[in-house]
């Protein structure tokens, strides 16, 4: 079977999306790791500032109901709506590289362009669901993916080495976020436009009616919600755990980086295609609790097993589960609304994703400073659990591979 799709605009579409992946790896290596270890190891930052920090790309989710809203209001296309706030994330990364090494820079500069990467993606799914043709939607994402983290690899173990040597490198490594963004923009202003029906009144909560009128959707958001929570409070302080000394580890930037960064990184490189095929073709609700089960189990070696080893098994787990939860988590509205709906739909799952991600690192460190680890890496599992039972009644609607109920689907 072909990787690249035969349709004309579906091909240009993935070419570019291929391209964009390159730089797009490297910026997410960002937000996953970089810019909490630059806080602590540079900035010394307290448990607010590094709270805030990964907090920011929550805070873009929860915001994210109002781009797609503007895109409407304005005309603008979803191209150039996308490209927009990738200009702004490089100002602001640009911001903090020139900077030096004042806090009072750093924070709000890298809070503006962690928010705006963030704010693109319902715009992003929205292109694809107009380009890609459905039963190979999950495939070419994954595709894409692959190159994607294999660029996210190559730049944690680089980076990593980087201010291995030299600390005060973090500035050059600020400087090739910024131009990567740029290159990201112009990647998604050379595809086709997509543009969304114009809309004389921004009603900025609008999209939320979906939840009052969509059961299956509103179920789902829910399960997601304890689910993506337990997941969040252990994610926030991944970092912080192998890298705070108080925690029992004495790793180096390069060590960290590599196992924080590089090795969930080739897990999911080894993964993701095989998780774009099974999310085409399995049904979503089967694929969601599988995903699940492997959070759990990276969750629990990576807080109750002892050494490096047991670090590496778990963060090896949880990036198995990254790669099917990254398509799952960008392309399952594709599912479940209409084409003219995805982006509005997707609005509303990242606004939800955003309202427990800035909530949760402001739970997580002040936890993992009260009691400890364990404590919050349990909390976690409790949560995921609970959020995979939700999940279990719908295993028993009918219909085909990958298929969803038709009361779930507006246009029946």
């Amino acid at each position: 079977m072909p990787i690249a799709p035969s349709e004309n605009q579906a091909r240009r579409t993935f070419q570019l999306d291929n391209l964009r992946a390159w730089p797009g790896g490297c910026v997410e290596t960002l937000a996953m790791t970089f810019v909490v270890l630059i806080a602590v190891r540079v900035f010394h930052a307290e448990a607010w500032q590094k709270a805030t920090l990964v907090a920011a790309s929550s805070c873009g989710l929860l915001l994210s109901l109002f781009p797609v809203q503007l895109v409407r209001r304005t005309g603008i296309s979803v191209n150039v709506g996308t490209a927009m706030l990738w200009f702004v994330s490089a100002g602001g990364l640009l911001a903090a590289a020139l900077g030096g090494k004042s806090m009072e820079v750093f924070l709000p500069s890298m809070v503006v362009a962690l928010l705006c990467i963030t704010l693109s993606i319902p715009l992003m799914s929205q292109i694809y669901r107009k380009h890609y043709p459905d039963h190979s939607r999950g495939r070419l994402f994954a595709s894409t993916g692959m190159v994607r983290k294999a660029s996210a690899l190559i730049v944690a173990a680089a980076f990593g080495k980087v201010l291995e040597n030299n600390l005060d490198d973090f500035r050059w490594i600020l400087l090739i976020y910024a131009f990567c963004c740029c290159l990201m923009a112009g990647c998604v202003l050379a595809m086709e436009r997509v543009h969304l029906q114009r809309s004389n009144q921004v009603r900025l909560f609008g999209a939320l009616e979906h939840l009052r009128n969509d059961r299956v959707f509103r179920s789902m958001l829910t399960s997601w919600m304890i689910l993506g929570f337990g997941n969040l409070i252990c994610w926030s302080i991944f970092v912080e755990y192998v890298s705070n000394p108080a925690y029992g580890y004495d790793l180096t930037e390069f060590a960290i980086a590599f196992i924080t960064g590089s090795l969930p990184e080739i897990m999911v490189l080894l993964t993701v295609v095989a998780w774009g095929i099974i999310f085409d073709r399995v049904n979503f609700f089967a694929v969601r609790m599988i995903l699940n089960l492997f959070f759990m189990g990276g969750v629990l070696f990576y807080f109750f097993g002892h050494g490096v080893w047991a670090l590496c098994i778990g963060i090896s787990l949880h990036g198995i589960g990254r790669a099917g939860g990254n398509i799952a988590w960008s392309l399952w509205v594709t599912k479940f609304a209409r084409a003219e709906q995805v982006a509005e739909y997707m609005s509303v799952h990242t606004f939800l994703c955003g309202v427990r991600g800035v909530i949760a690192p402001f739970v997580a460190f002040p936890m993992i400073a009260l009691v400890g680890p364990r404590w919050v890496g349990g909390v976690g599992v409790v949560l995921i659990f609970l959020a995979t039972l939700m999940i279990w009644p719908h295993l028993r609607v009918k219909g085909g591979p990958g298929s969803v109920p038709p009361e779930s689907n507006p246009r029946q």
